[in-house]
């Protein structure tokens, strides 16, 4: 596989580090540009980071004296430096939207973390196990944008991670019907940690702004499919949501409830995610998890502190899954918010991406 030179903007929030620790050592990827904002541009990145830096392991010792760029008057420069770049700005979503655009116009490829271009028709919003087929619109797209190689590529909502990979392979097999999820979102969601979150110790949160309609609506966005170069959402399931911020550092949990038009028996769901693979795991891409989704018969699993770090953080954990009085089944799920919900979900992308030669 060829190597890719890669860029990061918006290198210096939570996301942000999080692609810098992913990217140190990916056998493709290989990190050659830093961007971030007018404020931060002009500085090397481990001065910077200094005091700020919010992961387990260092600031990556060969991005440490790398100068960051300014994200939106230095597109040009980055064109030189890099094959594509990962987006994790905070921006007004009006702003992101013009950004990303504008790097695709200068045709550099966009993989993004950001919600801004999220309900665009023609960008694709992969979860590379799920729905790869997806990728063709890109071609639509770039007819669109008039560009030959830039594109932007999304990464959906990372709450949804969690529980989506769990119905995916039971919802044409079963007709799925009906479907209620209720969230406990981790803190580094919201780009934050016990220290800089104080109002969230010994307490939960039941409001996370835009959460509930991005879980309800982009599912049927991933379940859509791809119709004269627009991607067409699926009409059902219907999906209703709550999501909460809990005390947790890191790791999505779900509690979910589902009906179908044919009830599957408990043990043959358990046996379908057993056996689920999805292009990920065939082209075996470097960030997949080898087995997707894995199925705890503990009474007192999922738990973040315990499983949200499986398969590199990549994999989904179900646990408790049983008849429900209300609809057929429910179960629980959990993964990794900055792993497989951000910057490795969007890593893992990009590698399909790569894959298909899209970045070429």
């Amino acid at each position: 596989m060829k190597n890719y030179r890669v860029g990061i903007i918006g290198a210096t929030g939570m996301v942000g580090q999080r692609f810098a620790t992913l990217l140190e050592n990916h056998p493709w990827f290989h990190v050659t540009a830093l961007a971030a904002s007018e404020r931060s541009a002009g500085k090397k990145y481990g001065e910077l980071m200094a005091g700020r830096w919010l992961m387990k392991t260092p600031l990556p010792a060969a991005m440490a004296d790398m100068v960051l760029l300014d994200a939106s008057k230095d597109i040009e420069k980055m064109k030189e430096l890099v094959d594509f770049v990962f987006c994790a700005v905070n921006m007004p979503k009006n702003e992101i939207k013009a950004l990303e655009e504008a790097y695709a116009k200068a045709e550099i490829p966009v993989v993004s973390n950001n919600s801004a271009n999220r309900g665009a028709d023609d960008v694709p919003m992969i979860v590379p196990e799920l729905n790869a087929g997806h990728i063709a619109v890109i071609e639509a797209q770039r007819k669109r944008l008039g560009t030959r190689r830039g594109f932007i590529a999304v990464k959906s909502n990372c709450s949804l991670q969690s529980y989506v990979p769990a119905l995916h392979p039971l919802k044409d097999r079963f007709g799925l019907k009906k479907v209620l999820a209720c969230t406990y979102q981790a803190i580094s969601g919201a780009g934050k940690t016990f220290e800089t979150f104080p109002d969230i110790v010994d307490n939960v949160i039941p409001y996370i702004g835009g959460e509930e309609e991005k879980s309800e609506l982009e599912p049927l966005k991933i379940w859509g499919h791809v119709e004269n170069g627009h991607i067409v959402n699926a009409e059902s399931p219907a999906i209703t949501t709550q999501c909460l911020r809990v005390p947790v550092s890191d790791g999505h949990t779900a509690a979910v409830f589902a009906s179908f038009e044919k009830k599957p028996e408990i043990e043959e769901i358990k046996k379908i995610w057993a056996e689920f693979k999805g292009p990920a795991q065939e082209l075996a891409l470097p960030s997949a998890p080898k087995q997707f989704l894995h199925y705890f018969e503990e009474a007192d699993r999922p738990q973040p502190k315990l499983d949200r770090d499986l398969e590199g953080g990549m994999a989904v954990s179900i646990g408790r899954l049983r008849p429900d009085s209300q609809y057929d089944i429910k179960f629980v799920c959990l993964s990794h918010n900055t792993l497989r919900g951000a910057a490795g979900g969007a890593v893992l992308m990009a590698e399909l991406l790569a894959a298909k030669g899209y970045m070429d």
